[in-house]
């Protein structure tokens, strides 16, 4: 890589909520002034640009569909932060035609920091029983169990396959369940989602059933993790991909996780919250029922019974220090209640 040149980044997923997050670090980061990044930003967002633009961001209009503008903008870039979407491989292939265009055209091998999630982990509990499968991503034979049928499996493979090729050098990072709502200077301006997935749509459900509720028994267990700490395992893979140290390709999956709940847990403080409120009949949570899973606003509702464990040890052993816990995650959604009435998204 040129030392007289700026280093090139291509960055998706500039405005979700975590890439938003990942992208407010990378801004105030010491390698910023020597960096340029070119965002995708949706048309529909292009009313930000200029925002963004006096930001010294550059922008390209455009989505996951326009895998023109993927290989193209790929092929320029010595390092692609791809935090769009985890299962378009269609989208995943055309960054890689451009990575490899690039590594063609250089000789020097671009960095892809992907985003998958620990949902590639998940079985069919339905809320029914735990499991004692804890996957452990210093092992790279245990990961590679997973069956190409898993939830994002295809694309991860498809990115390690081009790793092992040695035409990028990939890092995979897999956030868990991520909590909080975000806070940074995108949320501030109109331009970033401040809210995650899961929880969420826990809370929507509830407010749709009038009763805060769970998959099965809620037995099933996932991890979590705060929205800043997962943006700061972003910075950790990063750095240490700059300076040659992180493991890549079949050594380079990042789990995203500082502890994990039990979906009942979960769902009572859920409850409690819509009771307190007046939105729940009762503070301890109830199953949802075929008509909750049948209603189209509670679609993918019944993945949050699923099982996914796993150890973050891979991240932990290149200095991230995630620091919020089980009960900051359950501190998290009173406010995140507060946002999903707010938003009127029921």
């Amino acid at each position: 890589m040129a030392s007289s040149r700026k280093r090139a980044i291509f960055f998706t997923g500039a405005t979700g909520y975590v890439g938003g997050t990942v992208l407010a670090r990378l801004i105030d980061h010491p390698t910023f002034a020597n960096s340029e990044f070119t965002l995708l930003i949706r048309p529909s967002k292009k009313d930000k640009v200029a925002t963004l633009h006096s930001l010294g961001l550059r922008t390209v209009l455009g989505s996951y569909d326009d895998l023109d503008i993927l290989e193209e903008q790929a092929s320029k870039a010595d390092i692609v932060f791809s935090i769009a979407d985890a299962d378009n491989l269609a989208a995943t292939q055309a960054i890689l035609r451009g990575l490899k265009r690039k590594y063609d055209a250089t000789g020097q091998q671009p960095l892809l920091i992907h985003t998958s999630g620990t949902g590639v982990l998940v079985d069919n509990a339905k809320g029914l029983h735990s499991t004692d499968v804890i996957y452990d991503d210093l092992n790279p034979d245990q990961i590679e169990t997973l069956a190409i049928t898993q939830l994002h499996r295809n694309v991860d493979v498809a990115i390690v396959d081009a790793d092992k090729e040695n035409y990028i050098k990939a890092y995979i990072i897999l956030p868990s369940t991520i909590y909080a709502l975000a806070k940074t200077r995108f949320v501030d301006v109109g331009l970033q989602n401040p809210s995650s997935l899961q929880i969420p749509q826990l809370i929507r459900a509830g407010l749709f059933k009038g009763q805060g509720g769970v998959v099965g028994k809620g037995e099933n267990v996932w991890p979590n993790v705060h929205i800043d700490d997962i943006g700061d395992l972003y910075v950790v893979v990063y750095e240490n991909a700059l300076s040659g140290r992180a493991g890549h390709g079949r050594e380079g999956f990042y789990f995203g996780e500082n502890g994990e709940h039990k979906l009942y847990d979960l769902g009572k403080v859920v409850a409690q919250e819509l009771y307190n409120i007046g939105k729940g009949k009762s503070p301890e949570p109830a199953p949802f029922t075929e008509e909750d899973y049948n209603r189209p606003e509670n679609f993918g509702l019944e993945f949050l019974g699923t099982n996914a464990r796993c150890l973050a040890r891979r991240g932990r052993a290149l200095g991230w220090k995630p620091k919020y816990t089980m009960e900051d995650a359950f501190k998290s959604i009173r406010p995140e209640v507060e946002y999903v009435i707010r938003s009127g998204k029921y």
